[in-house]
């Protein structure tokens, strides 16, 4: 396959991710969405890496290090979601307002 194919996925992923990221008020649905972003990152990371060098691998080193950057991520943000929950029973972006005085 050619890189414009990838490259088109991987927009169309991206920006899927942030219309997502901007529309929705739900805690879980931002964080999803920001491991779509990160997805198509590493779609566009490996696409470049076999287009340009396929010898070397140094898309992939990178892209394993987005994926271990993405679960930790993934792991702190549901890990603050769900304290949040806990004391607000909601995962609304509108009610996190635990920092104001």
């Amino acid at each position: 396959m050619q890189l414009q194919y990838f490259l088109l996925i991987a927009a169309a992923l991206f920006c899927i991710g942030v219309f997502g990221l901007v529309t929705s008020r739900n805690a879980v649905r931002v964080l999803m969405s920001i491991e779509l972003m990160l997805n198509a990152v590493n779609l566009n990371l490996m696409a470049f890496s076999n287009y340009v060098d396929p010898k070397e691998i140094k898309g992939q080193v990178f892209t394993t290090f987005i994926i271990a950057i993405a679960a930790a991520e993934a792991a702190v943000g549901l890990a603050i979601v769900l304290a949040i929950y806990r004391n607000r029973d909601t995962v609304d972006m509108e009610q996190f307002n635990l920092l104001k005085w």
